[in-house]
C-alpha cells in the first residue's frame, strides 16, 4: 500500500462476465452501491444494530494483534465514527505510525455485515470528550472525564462494503428453504460498495 491507496492484484484471469455465477443466477436485484448520505445512513444503521466493531490498525506493536473490539460512540453528520481511547494504548501508537484503519461490524448472526476503510486521527479536544462522555466510561478512565489519558479517535471513512438481507433474517431463511426445495437461488441478499 502506497500513500493510502489500495492496489488491485489480479488473482484470477477469469473474465468478469464469467465470474460471480451465484449472484448472476439470482432472479432479484442483489446489488446496490450507496454513496454520500445513503452510505452514512447505512453506517448509522449498522452502529444501531451493534455499537461494537473490530477496530483494525494497519500496523501492530508488541503485545497487540492490531485488532480489538471498540464501541462506536457517535456517527456524525460527515460520517466520521468516533471512539474514545487511552493515550498510552496500542491503537493510539499504531495510528501514529499509520492512520489507515479498518472497521468490521456484524449486526446479527446472519446479516448486517459492514466494513469501513478509513483514516483515523487522535485528539485531546476536551469539548468533544465532554460530548462523548458517559458515566460508564469511568470504568476505564478512573479519574472521570478529566482523566489525562482520554483521547478521542475520529475515523473518516474513505470506502466501505456491506452485505445484508433485504427483508430480515426470517424472510431470508424462508427464501433459502424455498430455493433449496425448487433448486433456485433465492437468498434475499443485498450488497454493495459504500462511497463517501
Amino acid at each position: 500500500m502506497k500513500n493510502g491507496m489500495r492496489l488491485a492484484i489480479a488473482l484470477d484471469p477469469t473474465p468478469d462476465h464469467i465470474m460471480d455465477s451465484i449472484n448472476r443466477q439470482q432472479p432479484e436485484v442483489n446489488r446496490a452501491d450507496l454513496s454520500g448520505p445513503d452510505a452514512i445512513q447505512h453506517i448509522r444503521d449498522a452502529v444501531k444494530k451493534n455499537q461494537t466493531c473490530f477496530f483494525c490498525t494497519g500496523v501492530s506493536t508488541p503485545g497487540s494483534h492490531a485488532t480489538r473490539p471498540m464501541g462506536v460512540l457517535q456517527v456524525d453528520d460527515a460520517g466520521r465514527l468516533w471512539f474514545m481511547s487511552a493515550s498510552d494504548s496500542h491503537k493510539n501508537v499504531e495510528i501514529a505510525h499509520n492512520p489507515l484503519v479498518w472497521l468490521f461490524f456484524q449486526g446479527s448472526e446472519h446479516s448486517g455485515f459492514v466494513t469501513v476503510h478509513g483514516r483515523a486521527s487522535v485528539s485531546r479536544d476536551q469539548a468533544k470528550i465532554d460530548e462523548l462522555w458517559s458515566p460508564l466510561m469511568k470504568t476505564w478512565f478512573t479519574e472521570g472525564k478529566d482523566d489525562a489519558r482520554i483521547t478521542t479517535i475520529a475515523v473518516e471513512p474513505m470506502s466501505g462494503y456491506y452485505w445484508d438481507n433485504k427483508h430480515g433474517d426470517i424472510v431470508a431463511g424462508a427464501k433459502m428453504a424455498i430455493g433449496a426445495a425448487i433448486g433456485k437461488t433465492l437468498d434475499d441478499s443485498i450488497e454493495g460498495e459504500l462511497r463517501f
